[in-house]
């Protein structure tokens, strides 16, 4: 009912490559509950096709980095956004601009998030298209249950495997952490759509587990994150060749110690990532 959702407000982050002719691309949400000012969210796009169409020399490091930025400075400045906002729009000749804040009535700030960067700022697509993006789904279950944690932030992300196993190793696993001894890392693989991630992370986990050991002189947990094989009513979805395919992936991960969790376990997850870094 309209009386139990949340008054939040948010703004859109654009990325203007001329001020002069005012062209933007909407790159990122912030949002915060009006009843909890101070604890406001900002979330920037992972995918930057958009800014690049608009400006090909754009510099995307460096906008992926001034999400962090935002966040740490948020968290330092509080509810007053204007002193942050005027350093971003200085340091990048008002390049980035956040637009005035608009009021909306969320049934939680992580599913708000996730409705108005579906509304404002990643690009539309085919609903077949959008049927094949299946890690990406998985990877924004993981990200909406480690926010709505409050953990988020406090993780590492796109993890270089490079760095524990050899120089030129493209693998990037997509977030993980470190309580006390041992170092979580989570990734996300789509079972139903290209079972090859599967072999590859399977392949690799000898190679970051005893990197893992050697540089942080910790134990490696690495976990992959798939889709639920059953839905909501638990029954099986898809046919018997995915299904065959599914459990190769699952059991093809299994034999390299690699723990397979599904997107239903994920909240369970972001508690106890929420306990073990203690927010």
């Amino acid at each position: 009912m309209s009386d139990e959702r949340l008054a939040c407000q948010f703004s859109l982050i654009r990325y203007v490559p001329d001020p002069v002719k005012n062209e933007f691309v909407n790159i990122g949400v912030m949002l915060r509950e009006a009843a909890h000012p101070a604890a406001a969210v900002v979330r920037f796009t992972k995918d930057w096709g958009r800014v690049r169409c608009v400006d090909a020399d754009a510099d995307i490091a460096m906008l992926e980095a001034m999400e962090a930025e935002m966040r740490q400075r948020l968290l330092e400045t509080g509810t007053d956004t204007v002193p942050l906002m005027k350093t971003i729009e200085d340091s990048f000749s008002h390049q980035l601009q956040i637009t005035e804040p608009k009021g909306c009535l969320a049934e939680n700030v992580a599913a708000e998030m996730d409705q108005l960067m579906r509304l404002y700022v990643e690009p539309r697509k085919l609903r077949a298209r959008q049927a094949l993006s299946g890690r990406q789904a998985i990877v924004r279950s993981m990200r909406t249950q480690f926010e709505h944690a409050r953990v988020w932030d406090l993780m590492r992300r796109r993890i270089a495997a490079s760095a524990y196993t050899r120089p030129g190793d493209p693998l990037k696993i997509d977030c993980g952490y470190r309580p006390n001894g041992t170092v979580r890392m989570f990734h996300a693989v789509s079972l139903l759509g290209d079972v090859e991630l599967a072999k590859v992370l399977a392949f690799s986990a000898p190679a970051l587990r005893e990197g893992v050991a050697r540089v942080e002189n910790a134990e490696l947990e690495l976990t992959a994150i798939v889709e639920a094989l059953r839905n909501g009513h638990g029954e099986v979805a898809v046919g018997e060749d995915e299904v065959a395919q599914y459990r190769f992936g699952v059991e093809t991960m299994e034999a390299q110690q690699i723990r397979v969790l599904t997107v239903n376990d994920m909240e369970r997850v972001a508690e106890t990532a929420r306990r073990e870094l203690r927010v």
